[in-house]
């Protein structure tokens, strides 16, 4: 059976569904803020067209593929986008997502999270990952709240921002195969290590 791509999810506060042409400006409002896109690869946003190409390249043309999850999170009651969620389809299975900062700790993202976990898991999607900047633990709270575990960290040079960056790696397993391990990002980084994590969380 052929999957829907970004099959619409409601949840308890939340509507999940596609970005349209007319989510322009609240997509803008995301990307422009420079705290909020601070731990991301991208640089925020400069212009409302710069925010209308990510809209056309990130979220419209992926909309045209077979399958795909890329949703606009948007509280019950309004159709405004205040953040975003998507796993990728490539090889990773990525988890990403952002939020508006006047949105943050009100657990939006989690309660997003758990309900893509959910649809993908249906669909059979074996595994997904997702990594933090080390200097941004409050996504790593998020990934572990969402059930997922800590593998390991590594370097990269993170482009186009141009600065090394050291990463934590978690992943969930969503087909019972508990021991597998997704290691291409330690595969691909001369510096990568497991950390103690106990012992952060002792201190």
């Amino acid at each position: 059976m052929k999957k829907e791509n970004t099959p619409e999810l409601i949840t308890e506060r939340l509507i999940l569904r596609k970005f349209t042409e007319e989510d322009r400006e609240a997509l803008y409002e995301i990307l422009k803020d420079e705290e909020v896109n601070r731990f991301l690869t991208w640089f925020p946003a400069a212009s409302l067209t710069a925010a209308e190409t990510f809209l056309k390249e990130r979220y419209l043309d992926s909309y045209k593929k077979e399958s795909g999850y890329q949703y606009a999170i948007c509280l019950k009651g309004e159709n405004h986008p205040v953040g975003y969620i998507g796993v990728s389809m490539e090889e990773s299975h990525d988890l990403g997502y952002g939020l508006r900062k006047e949105y943050w700790n009100q657990g939006i993202v989690t309660e997003a999270g758990r309900a893509v976990i959910e649809r993908v898991r249906k669909d059979g999607i074996p595994y997904l990952t997702a990594t933090h900047d080390v200097k941004n633990p409050a996504s790593g709270a998020v990934m572990e709240k969402l059930g997922m575990s800590y593998q390991y960290s590594y370097e990269e040079l993170w482009q186009p921002k141009n600065f090394l960056v050291t990463f934590r790696m978690y992943q969930i397993n969503l087909d019972g195969q508990t021991e597998r391990v997704y290691r291409k990002y330690w595969e691909q980084s001369e510096v990568h290590f497991v950390e103690d994590r106990e012992e952060e969380t002792r201190q």
